[in-house]
């Protein structure tokens, strides 16, 4: 299983330490599977550096997928998307 390290702002860092946030939406420009570690590092981007505050959380389900793999392209750069998360 592979580690994973990437940035996070400090809004959406607290999101995911309280518990409230439980999904990452990414650009899928890495490799990342079910299984494996993802280690969110807290960003600054005012300061343009890491705070030093991390949140490890283990990969459950993956699902990428390319803006007009649905026939909805246009659609989706008029309107944007929404993530749902399910309890």
């Amino acid at each position: 299983m592979a580690i994973v390290k990437k940035k996070i702002w400090p809004g959406y860092f607290e999101l995911v330490s309280s518990g409230k946030k439980r999904f990452e939406l990414r650009v899928a420009d890495f490799k990342i599977k079910e299984g494996d570690t993802l280690i969110l590092q807290e960003w600054n981007p005012k300061t343009m550096q890491y705070t030093g505050r991390e949140i490890k959380k283990k990969v459950g389900f993956v699902l990428k997928f390319k803006l007009d793999d649905f026939g909805q392209g246009q659609t989706i750069k008029e309107k944007g998307l929404q993530v749902i998360s399910l309890e």
